[in-house]
């Protein structure tokens, strides 16, 4: 069916997203789908519309960094289908999002390629008995709905809304006459089996009468409740897990519970897109059916495996029964404690854990304000903070651990979270506290690591909020996590400063100026690890009318690779300013690094800039040649006759290649980084080829802006994996 415009005076983008969405999981075939739209300028994904799936179950996904490793971000990031065919791959490729979904299902992510603009991305999930490869038929599909998806988006005159919960549509389902249902349920309170429905929310929205003498309880109380939740002895997280399992994976699941005293029921789920059907069945059937364990149905896979607990689990289910502890934290919660942590072991720097914590510990808690501090020196000083003003922050910044206006001393002291629902509770224990943000409601999480203080951690929200025991038992270990992120982030911060400060001594602080010649210049380090590495530019002035441009790779992201490109460039610039031909520097930098014996391969290019004669020389070791636009027509890569890379050969041999350089021309040195991609299929002819088709059309005559755009078109969302320098060059129009 072909997704048609509608009138938007009728019909919202909302709802027409939602039913777009809808359609789109019923055409494919899919049980569960979903939308992310990028939220500007944070570079957020966001679920605005949700098919299939209990909106709890999306807490952990419900914003996202738009370079965070799930498939929908590659997605959006390579513009293309990205399939996931079993919990397998799922595992492999992405580990985080298996963690948080360990059920067996098919996955397909796609882009939403708007005219205007990328607008994001949506998911689709099919059962586990979906084939483990999408045929080509199946995968235009998905695209050409992504397609038509993102066309509606481009029509609409106003752009969507970005709710805090997606929007949930169904899939319209033919529903039977009321007289059969009718009929179904006198058939099922005549068989002694058990009957429930279930929504995809676990609600209870049917019951039979032999259900009711089972479970021990009238329909009347259990309608539109929760199973684990109004029956005690069924409040345990592994039955609650089989039905997520059964949620996602739309395979049947079994399990068996005890009903107190001594009455074994089995609990049989089979799922589809509108529900839960559940048949209690007790007696032998239990025994020889499903054991007195939990199971899942054929084909489930990982995440429940088939696998029964027998006696022992029934000792501890009965065991039980009766015992006066704190209500477990529901699965939903404990899910997001595990994707939490997963994407704290991602964080690197302090201000990445800040901004993780604002992209992703406020909204899973509701809270609108952070407030990240380290213990220094007796004091509390402000890392990091988010919904606070510049003049609240101040006010907060330094206090002293030991001062009674805060709790914060107290639950450092302590180990224990404090937790304020009200200004009024807060001053109750705090006379002397400073209302000075407009806060209604904190939570204060110590950050101990082995009785070591490390810093604090306060939530906060702008309007009254009673913390449920529920939050509270996430909220404490997620502050020992977040103690030991922070400190590895500082550990971090404080050695990649003393690199940092290495290599920005090591990198030229200004481009000389040469008349005739204006340069551009870029250095950016990869955007994982330890964040410096060993490229490297360089423009040195010969005399009044020639210069020398070069650029250089080290290998690694490392002290040693700062390190090594450092005597590199002090080499090259002692020769070339003796006086040496190109193939001379180059050959004798060679020497210099084959006498040093390094680990690192390092590549170069060296180019002699003679603004007089209107003409360049080229010499390179193992590095991709310049690319040169003349003032009118096209670019394209130099023919370059280049040497073997630095320090691998004592004797090797460096030709030098001559060319024009015209008035107006621009001429582009840059490093791998530019045009190589991870992954398999990257094509680094292709993308140079398009660097070139694009340096083509440019705007040249601010090369300043001309060189970040060249390096937002390579990665428009950021997060390049490996180091990058850019030198832009243009000599003077006649």
């Amino acid at each position: 069916m072909r997704l048609r415009a509608r009138p938007w005076d009728d019909l919202s983008v909302d709802d027409a997203l939602g039913r777009a969405l809808a359609g789109m999981v019923r055409r494919t075939g899919a049980a569960i789908g979903g939308v992310y739209l990028i939220e500007e300028p944070a570079a957020l994904l966001h679920l605005v519309a949700l098919c299939g799936l209990p909106v709890d179950f999306t807490a952990p996904w419900r914003r996202l960094p738009l370079t965070a490793p799930v498939p929908v971000a590659d997605a959006i990031a390579e513009d293309r289908l990205v399939w996931i065919g079993s919990q397998d791959e799922m595992a492999r490729r992405y580990p985080r999002t298996a963690t948080v979904l360990p059920y067996p299902f098919a996955l397909a992510a796609a882009p939403l390629p708007g005219v205007r603009r990328r607008w994001g991305g949506v998911v689709l999930m099919w059962p586990a008995d979906h084939p483990p490869r999408a045929t080509t038929r199946e995968r235009h599909h998905i695209t050409a709905s992504a397609r038509r998806l993102a066309r509606l988006l481009d029509d609409s005159p106003v752009p969507p809304s970005l709710p805090d919960r997606p929007r949930v549509v169904a899939v319209d389902s033919q529903r039977h006459p009321a007289q059969t249902a009718l009929a179904a349920v006198d058939y099922l309170d005549r068989l002694p089996d058990g009957a429930l429905a279930l929504d995809l929310e676990g609600r209870i929205t049917f019951m039979s009468a032999p259900a009711a003498r089972l479970l021990g309880r009238d329909a009347d109380r259990m309608l539109g409740t929760r199973p684990w939740q109004s029956l005690p002895w069924l409040d345990d997280l592994r039955y609650e897990e089989r039905y997520r399992l059964a949620v996602v994976s739309r395979t049947p699941v079994s399990f068996s519970a005890l009903r107190p005293p001594d009455r074994w029921l089995a609990f049989h789920l089979h799922p589809d897109a509108s529900g839960i059907s559940v048949r209690i069945t007790a007696g032998a059937e239990t025994a020889a059916g499903v054991g007195a364990g939990v199971g899942v149905g054929a084909g489930a896979g990982a995440g429940g495996t088939g696998t029964t607990a027998g006696a022992a689990e029934a000792e501890a289910a009965g065991g039980a029964v009766g015992r006066a502890e704190p209500a477990p934290s529901t699965p939903g919660r404990l899910y997001q404690l595990v994707h939490l942590a997963a994407a704290l072991t991602e964080t690197v720097t302090t201000r990445d854990l800040v901004a993780f914590m604002a992209d992703q510990v406020l909204p899973a808690f509701g809270a609108q304000g952070l407030v990240l501090s380290i213990a220094e020196a007796g004091r509390l000083r402000v890392a990091g903070h988010h919904g606070y003003s510049a003049d609240a922050v101040e006010r907060l910044d330094a206090i002293p651990v030991d001062s009674g206006a805060t709790p914060a001393g107290q639950v450092l002291a302590g180990g224990v979270p404090a937790f304020f629902g009200s200004p009024a509770e807060l001053t109750a224990s705090y006379p002397r506290a400073p209302l000075v943000t407009g806060k209604q409601a904190w939570a204060f999480l110590p950050l101990v690591i082995s009785g070591r203080a490390v810093g604090c951690c306060v939530l906060s929200y702008e309007r009254p909020h009673i913390f449920t025991a529920d939050e509270r038992a996430v909220l404490t270990p997620l502050a020992g996590l977040l103690a030991q992120a922070l400190d590895r982030a500082r550990l971090y911060d404080t050695q990649h400063h003393l690199v940092h400060q290495l290599q920005q001594a090591l990198l030229p602080r200004s481009l000389p100026a040469l008349p005739g010649l204006d340069v551009a210049a870029r250095y950016l380090p990869a955007g994982h690890g330890i964040d410096v590495g060993g490229d490297f530019y360089d423009l040195l002035r010969l005399d009044d009318t020639c210069a020398a441009a070069v650029i250089g790779d080290v290998e690694g992201h490392s002290m040693a690779a700062a390190a090594l490109m450092g005597q590199v460039r002090t080499a090259i610039h002692a020769h070339a300013t003796s006086g040496a031909t190109p193939d001379q520097v180059i050959s004798r930098t060679n020497r210099l690094l084959a006498d040093l014996t390094p680990d690192l391969l390092v590549t170069c290019l060296y180019v002699h800039l003679d603004l007089a004669r209107q003409e360049l020389t080229l010499a390179g070791a193992g590095h991709a040649p310049p690319l040169l636009r003349p003032a009118a027509g096209r670019a394209h890569p130099l023919c370059l006759d280049p040497g073997p890379p630095l320090g691998v050969d004592a004797r090797a041999r460096y030709p030098v290649t001559r060319g024009p350089l015209p008035p107006g021309a621009v001429l582009a040195l840059y490093t791998d980084g530019l045009v190589e991609r991870p992954g398999p299929g990257a094509d680094v002819g292709r993308a140079t080829a398009d660097l070139a088709e694009y340096l083509a059309h440019a705007d040249v005559d601010d090369l300043e802006r001309l060189v970040d755009s060249l390096l937002h078109r390579a990665w428009p969302a950021g997060g390049h994996t490996d180091d990058l320098a850019v030198l832009l060059l243009r000599t003077d129009r006649p």
